[in-house]
């Protein structure tokens, strides 16, 4: 008899973004004449750069010709892609990497998810709250988070540093040590960010107590201020103690088209029980040979073509919208009264809910009374409830809109 992973029986029934679609499903079955704007998912909707469409169209003729046709890649990606990341994503910051050091992926996500396969299920996680929730629920399915505490909505065996509006959304360093740290920045959902002294308190605090970092760096390319570091390895001794990921999704818009990659330094190591440290950097190595078959090669033409000049520039248009539709979103939110954070160096709003009203509530009464859909902050855990995420990844025209619908609802 087969038995199951009983960790996965833990998880909530349902993925967060599964139930806001059952509830606008609902909505919809109900006031089917009713226009819905779409905030919550933050998935993109303007096209791909063009230079990015002519790269993959290239490598489509190349597939078709039996002299430059690719069958397997490396697991690890293309040269050219890696050579191009490291010669714009870090040399120019001062960070420097050999190719072996940066592992070509499908997205920061996969690679969230699957990290925790090199490490031990024991370890000691913490988190900033509110998170992505792909962080927690990838704990729990390999039994590190221990079990949810109903009350409380927290894990057992998680460490939870709150970031609210009353500690400027910055997480206090734990008074223990913790083994594992995920940090994301800037942050999705609340859209803030860490200035680099406060960045380097963490890089201080996980050389000084032997932690791991997991920095998340999907949405640097949104960073606006200089202060703001793009890389958690702008920090002296960053390479001894974190692992950073990266993503085209938002950067690019390849939600769909699916690409990313994750930096495992070979100064980074992790011990065994007796005490040996092993490099992480051969572990994951280890990990993608047998697990993961690699990302296309028309992908990673087309994430090539971001770093050509006609890619960054077109890029950067794309980006300038998004910002644009966050500036747009911020300023019509406080004028409708709200308080309203993030949407600066990030395309998420974390919009504080009026009058103490619970997450979902309001999530409820501006599905209903506004038609515009949000992201119930407490799904992003137990110090975001009383909020709500809005994204800036929707049309201008959208979210204008929204913004006159909120304020005639609750002005």
């Amino acid at each position: 008899m087969a038995l199951v992973n009983e960790h996965f029986l833990k998880l909530p029934g349902s993925y967060l973004f599964s139930d806001i679609a059952k509830k606008i499903n609902t909505f919809r079955i109900t006031h089917p004449k009713q226009d819905i704007i779409r905030l919550g998912i933050g998935d993109v909707t303007q096209p791909l750069p063009k230079a990015c469409i002519e790269a993959m169209h290239k490598a489509v003729e190349e597939l078709a010709d039996k002299d430059t046709f690719r069958g397997y890649g490396p697991e690890q990606g293309y040269d050219f892609l890696i050579e191009a990341i490291i010669k714009n994503d870090f040399a120019p910051r001062g960070i420097h990497f050999s190719a072996s050091e940066i592992f070509i992926s499908d997205g920061a996500k996969s690679d969230t998810g699957n990290i925790g396969d090199i490490l031990r299920h024991d370890n000691s996680v913490g988190v900033t709250d509110p998170i992505y929730p792909v962080y927690i629920d990838s704990n729990v399915m390999c039994g590190r988070a221990g079990v949810l505490e109903e009350e409380t909505g927290k894990w057992s065996n998680v460490t939870y540093m709150p970031c609210t509006s009353e500690n400027n959304f910055i997480p206090e360093i734990p008074d223990k040590r913790i083994d594992i740290v995920y940090l994301c920045y800037p942050n999705n959902p609340t859209g803030t960010t860490l200035t680099k002294p406060e960045l380097k308190k963490w890089v201080d605090y996980a050389l000084a107590n032997d932690t791991l970092l997991l920095f998340d760096a999907a949405y640097e390319a949104y960073i606006q201020d200089a202060d703001v570091p793009h890389s958690i390895y702008e920090i002296k001794g960053a390479k001894k103690c974190a692992i950073e990921f990266r993503s085209f999704s938002k950067t690019a818009g390849f939600t769909g088209v699916r690409c990313g990659y994750t930096v495992v330094p070979k100064e980074l190591t992790a011990a065994t029980l007796e005490g040996d440290r092993i490099p992480l950097n051969r572990l994951w190595n280890r990990r993608q040979c047998t697990k993961f078959n690699g990302t296309s090669y028309i992908t990673q033409r087309a994430a090539e073509a971001i770093y050509t000049p006609e890619g960054k520039r077109q890029i950067k248009e794309t980006i300038g919208y998004y910002m644009n539709n966050a500036r747009t979103m911020k300023e019509g939110l406080e004028m409708a009264g709200l308080k309203v954070y993030g949407g600066v160096n990030a395309p998420y709003i974390w919009l504080k809910t009026p009058n103490g009203v619970s997450s979902w509530k309001f999530f409820e009464q501006m599905l209903y009374e506004a038609n515009v859909v949000g992201t119930p902050g407490v799904g992003f855990g137990p110090s975001g409830e009383g909020y709500i995420r809005l994204t800036a990844f929707g049309t201008h025209e959208d979210c204008v809109e929204a913004m006159r619908r909120i304020r005639n609802w609750l002005i």
